[in-house]
């Protein structure tokens, strides 16, 4: 049974980890071999983004999965689940660094909001 303070560190973990492998630059050269994402400005100051898949079958499959931040949650909720369940001594630290690097993320938007 899980309790609820480890549902609510898989929570924060799952979201770091997610924005992390489909959002963040530093984990680009992950994405990298199975999509490019083309930004153009645009005269009203937004951006366009186009994403070009590379590859058929698997490749475009796992492009169009790490470009997904739901499918990409799932993954990584999963992963993060069986690593605490069965690999817990390791993994325990991996989370509640995710998790507070989580929060942190959400307080900066927050705070980022109103200043």
């Amino acid at each position: 049974m899980i309790t609820w303070l480890s549902f609510v560190l898989l929570s924060l973990a799952t979201f770091r980890l997610t924005r992390l492998i489909v959002y963040d630059k530093i984990t680009g050269f992950i994405r990298a071999p199975f999509f490019e994402v083309e930004e153009k400005w645009l005269p009203d100051g937004t951006i366009e983004e186009t994403v070009m898949f590379k590859g058929n079958g698997w490749k475009r499959w796992i492009g169009e999965l790490l470009r997904c931040h739901w499918c990409t949650g799932i993954w990584s909720a999963l992963f993060l689940f069986l690593g605490f369940h069965f690999y817990s001594t390791v993994f325990i630290p991996i989370i509640i660094v995710l998790a507070v690097a989580g929060v942190a993320a959400i307080i900066e938007v927050i705070i980022s909001y109103f200043i």
